[in-house]
This record gives structure tokens, C-alpha cells and sequence, in this order.
């Protein structure tokens, strides 16, 4: 069994892929807003919000757990409207050696398509892949398109 993999889906979504693509890129800041029960705050550690390779530590709940911490350096691909947050540090840090989420997103229709991946290699045998961590990439994505549909 191999310790490295990718898991992903896609969901639909009614944000314009910019406006989708700017939360990430330039205003994170807004997703505890957008998506409380799942992200607690978000600060920059080291750069600025829309910086390629700035770092940013995210709090978060995951499967009713609180307090979780996440810190990771931004990979920003502006052609293909993607964020990629590398993990450096952190609770997810502890199971995986590598953990790289990706959130992309293209046009569809009047809204948008949003991917959502993540690229991942376990530290061992016995964990299990990042499955909880795309849901919890679902939510956050539901929340950030009703933040943006609303406003």
C-alpha cells in the first residue's frame, strides 16, 4: 500500500470564478466569516494575504474537534484561478509528511466549478487518507459562495 496519494471532488457553485478565486488570493480573512463553524481565524505569519509564498496559520474545527491548527505557504496559479496551501506545520503535520490542498475553480454556466484536491503522503501505514480533510475543503467552499452570493 503506498503511503503518498490524491484525493479530490467537484462541487457547483453560483460565484463568478473571480470572485471565488479573490477570497483565497487576496482576502482570506474573510473565510472565518464565511465559514465559522469550520474555520475559527486565519493570520499571515510571514508576507501578506496575496503574496505567492506568504504564510498564513489557519484555526479550525474538524469532525467537532476545535483548536486545530494549520500552517501552510501559498502557491498561487492566477492562469488557472488555483490556491495551493502547502503544509509546513501543524496538527495535520503529524500524520502526513506531505499535505498540499488545492483549491481551484473555472466557469460554468453563471457560476462556477469549483475542484478541490489534495496531494498528500502519509507519515505511516495506519493513517488514512485525507478524506475528512475534502469535506471539510466542501465546507468551506459552501460557505465562502453564500458569503459571496449574499453581498
Amino acid at each position: 500500500m503506498s503511503l503518498k496519494g490524491k484525493v479530490g471532488t467537484e462541487i457547483e457553485i453560483k460565484s463568478p470564478p473571480e470572485k471565488y478565486y479573490n477570497i483565497f488570493k487576496g482576502q482570506a480573512y474573510h473565510v472565518p466569516n464565511a465559514a465559522p463553524d469550520h474555520i475559527q481565524g486565519v493570520d499571515v505569519h510571514e508576507g501578506d494575504w496575496e503574496t505567492h509564498g506568504s504564510v498564513k496559520i489557519w484555526k479550525y474545527t474538524l469532525e467537532g474537534k476545535s483548536g486545530l491548527v494549520f500552517k501552510e505557504k501559498v502557491e498561487y496559479d492566477d492562469a488557472n484561478r488555483s490556491a495551493t496551501l502547502v503544509g509546513v506545520d501543524g496538527d495535520i503535520m503529524q500524520e502526513y509528511k506531505t499535505f498540499k490542498a488545492t483549491y481551484q475553480v473555472v466557469p460554468k454556466g453563471t457560476g462556477s466549478l469549483a475542484k478541490l484536491n489534495i496531494e498528500y503522503e502519509k507519515l505511516r501505514e495506519d493513517v488514512p487518507a485525507p478524506d475528512k480533510y475534502i469535506t471539510l475543503m466542501v465546507n468551506i467552499t459552501k460557505g465562502i459562495d453564500e458569503h459571496i452570493t449574499k453581498a
